[in-house]
């Protein structure tokens, strides 16, 4: 793979990331999350999720005490969780815990360790799943440089435990022993249970004599009108756990029922009619009263005679009246006293008209017996002997004065509404407010505001036009023909009370509402963006819009839409690094904003931001690479140059010499041939001094190559805002945002 396409996979990767459709985090809990972890939050170094409490096995119903946290950082700081188990209850959630829909999540992101209780499910459920996230968070209020883990931990079902039988102790029976049959026993015991298993049907067993006394099974007290005299009751106990039975427990105790004497009178209570009254053991005639006390003692029906009249208390009729025994009328008073003893409604007759006082209605007055209407006038002299409420008719209309609201008009005797006029002349017998309507249009005088027009009697907005004439009854602007079509009250102004005339109202039929400034049909206090621009008015009043102008700039693009709402130059950042496209010179490189020299290279990665000739300082040395490089090929020229007459020189000299010698040896002899010495060539480093003395004469070395650095060819920024080099020897370079790097 070629580095260019290595780079451009790279680069979609990211795009792709950027693609993924975040999560909401919530610093008062998320769940839903427990499996996928917490995927809006960019993390530094994932971290493992711990949680401790959990039984390798679990018991069915038995409840676990359970702590999470995360592992490898600081247990303290913010921090978040979802924990979800597949089956099983929670209970006591601790500090910063809370269930949503059957998980938990935390309530405030304040700490990072967290407990609860879990109660595992009934026998059956299988093995149980619990699925955990947790997030550490580094408190920027951002998304990014934050620590999560995910994990999922399997715990299997367990054999529930064994139960072990209850047993009972300290039985007893109380009172025991000797027990008369007016007297209750009760058992009592202690429940034991080693598994701490609540008592269940727990079995109670009486014997009568040895002999089972099933009547009483599992009572725990016996009452004295279930014993007999001469029987011995026992009783045993089988304790119940509410899953099995426990060993049979005998009582010590028992109970020997006996015969009393409870009045202590020497007569045993069976043979005593009365065993609790000392002073009585006979009831001849069996009335309830003992013979000793009993006036009449074989007589069931009398026992006193308080008068002594020789009459007992129960037939005399005045048991404390010795004159009297007998009341025949049953009337309270006796019949020797009676004038109508036969009579029980009378006893007396004061007027002497035969007629008893009691049904005599004036028993004083021999003139009048009756008063059928009770009005305290006897019939004799009563006009309506029947009606209580009348006893004259003055006017002799048949209707008694205190009915006749016109007792002396024979022509009325009711107003029903009570406003003077009788209902046979009043046109509106039941309105006090009407008695007459002289249009004749069914509205009285009184209310009608034309009451000689009949075509017409209200003007709802008083302008003296009826408003059967009137196009806009309330005058609120709008005519009654468009008030129906709204919906408003075309008698009121005002239909919603608002004191906003409807005409002037944009929702005239809410009192909560009077504009509309973006004609939504959502009125300005309850729609949430005022001037539909897309920028809510909460988000406007952050920004410091106005919420009521939907292009607070004036630049044509809507606040909601212009990254800068308060800047008519700009609307867009296409690189989101704060500068607008149009005074950002890379408008999608979110590292640059500037090139001050122009040179195609922002000034962030600029060393040379001024110098439009340089980009680069690659040995931090102050000096521009172009310039560097343009002395360093000087300087190697300028060394090559030098090498070159140094070389020259030394061949001179050399050729100097072996003339010289030449001439002066011995011609006849043989002439030695003295070979030429190699040039050494000096290093590109190696300083001449052509002015100092001769030194001794060095082999010459070849010349080593001068290397060429190469040089920037064309530099540009692409559209991801990266800035690539292509350079003079074909290599590419791209800028990290700290070195150059060879691709």
């Amino acid at each position: 793979m070629s580095p260019f396409t290595r780079i451009a996979s790279i680069f979609m990767v990211a795009m792709l990331f950027t693609l993924i459709p975040s999560i909401d985090a919530n610093s008062s809990g998320k769940i839903g999350q427990s499996s996928s972890g917490c995927t809006c939050h960019q993390t530094d170094a994932m971290i493992m999720p711990s949680l401790t409490g959990l039984p390798s096995q679990y018991t069915p119903g038995a409840t676990y005490s359970l702590t999470w946290t995360g592992s490898g950082m600081s247990s303290s700081g913010q921090g978040g969780f979802n924990l979800d188990a597949s089956a099983g209850t929670w209970s006591n959630l601790g500090n910063r815990v809370k269930a949503v829909n059957g998980e938990l999540t935390h309530s405030n992101d304040g700490q990072r360790s967290w407990t609860a209780d879990w109660t595992a499910p009934a026998i059956g459920t299988g093995d149980v799943t619990f699925k955990i996230a947790v997030l550490y968070a580094n408190g920027n209020s951002q998304n990014s440089n934050d620590n999560w883990g995910i994990d999922q931990i399997p715990v299997p079902e367990g054999a529930p435990a064994p139960n072990t039988p209850p047993t009972v102790s300290n039985l007893a029976l109380t009172p025991n022993g000797d027990v008369t049959t007016s007297q209750s026993f009760t058992v009592t015991y202690t429940f034991n249970d080693n598994d701490g298993d609540q008592e269940g049907p727990t079995q109670v067993r009486w014997f009568i004599d040895g002999n089972p006394a099933p009547a009483h099974d599992d009572a725990k007290t016996i009452t004295g009108s279930s014993t007999s005299v001469g029987e011995t009751w026992t009783v045993e106990v089988t304790p119940h756990d509410g899953t099995e039975l426990g060993p049979i427990a005998q009582c010590p105790d028992e109970a020997r029922i006996i015969d009393a004497d409870s009045d202590n009178d020497g007569t045993p209570d069976g043979q005593d009619a009365f065993p609790n009254d000392p002073s009585e053991t006979t009831d001849s005639d069996n009335d309830g009263t003992g013979d000793n006390a009993d006036a009449f003692p074989n007589d069931p029906t009398e026992t006193v005679d308080s008068d002594g009249d020789g009459t007992g208390d129960n037939a005399d009729a005045f048991p404390n009246d010795s004159t009297e025994t007998a009341d025949t009328d049953g009337d309270g008073t006796g019949d020797n006293a009676d004038a109508f003893p036969t009579d029980p409604a009378e006893v007396a007759d004061s007027d002497g008209d035969t007629v008893g006082d009691n049904a005599d209605a004036f028993p004083n007055d021999p003139n009048e017996t009756t008063d059928t209407d009770g009005d305290t006038v006897g019939d004799n002299a009563d006009a309506f002997p029947n009606d209580p409420t009348e006893t004259t008719d003055t006017d002799g209309d048949t209707v008694g004065d205190n009915a006749d609201e016109f007792p002396t008009d024979a022509t009325e005797s009711v107003d029903t509404d009570e406003d003077g006029v009788g209902d046979n002349g009043d046109w509106a017998p039941n309105d006090p407010s009407e008695s007459a309507d002289t249009d004749g249009d069914d509205v009285g005088d009184n209310a009608d505001l034309f009451p000689t027009d009949a075509t017409e009697s209200s003007d709802a907005d008083q302008d003296l036009i009826g408003d059967n004439a009137d196009t806009d009854d309330d005058n609120d602007g709008l005519l009654d023909t468009e008030e129906a079509i709204l919906g408003t009250d075309p008698f009121d102004e005002d239909t919603d009370g608002d004191e906003v005339n409807d005409k002037e109202d944009a929702l005239p039929l809410d009192a909560s509402e009077t504009l509309d400034f973006d004609q939504d049909g959502t009125g300005d206090n309850a729609d949430t963006d005022d001037d539909n621009d897309g920028l809510s008015d909460v988000d406007e009043l952050k920004e410091g819009t106005d919420r009521f102008d939907a292009d607070s700039d004036d630049d044509t693009v809507m606040d909601g839409a212009d990254a800068f709402p308060m800047d008519a130059t700009e609307s867009i950042d296409s690189d989101s690094d704060g500068v607008g496209d149009n005074a950002d010179v890379f408008p999608n490189d979110a590292n640059e904003t500037m090139d001050t020299d122009a040179d195609g290279v922002g000034d962030n990665a600029d060393a040379f931001p001024e110098d439009a000739d340089e980009t680069m300082d690659s040995d931090g040395d102050g000096v521009g690479d172009n310039e560097q490089k343009a002395q360093e090929d000087e300087d190697a020229a300028q060394m090559q140059l030098m090498i070159i007459i140094g070389v020259g020189l030394v061949l001179a000299v050399l050729g100097a010499v072996l003339f010289m010698r030449r001439n002066g040896g011995d011609e006849s002899g043989a002439k030695e041939t003295i070979p030429l010495p190699v040039a050494e060539p000096l290093a590109s480093t190696q300083p001449l001094y052509p002015t100092q003395s001769p030194q001794p004469v060095q082999p010459v070395q070849p010349v080593q190559p001068v290397v060429v650095e190469p040089t920037v060819a064309n530099q540009w920024t692409d559209e991801a805002g990266h800035t690539w080099r292509q350079m003079s020897d074909g290599s590419n370079l791209w800028w990290n945002g700290n070195d150059w790097q060879k691709v």
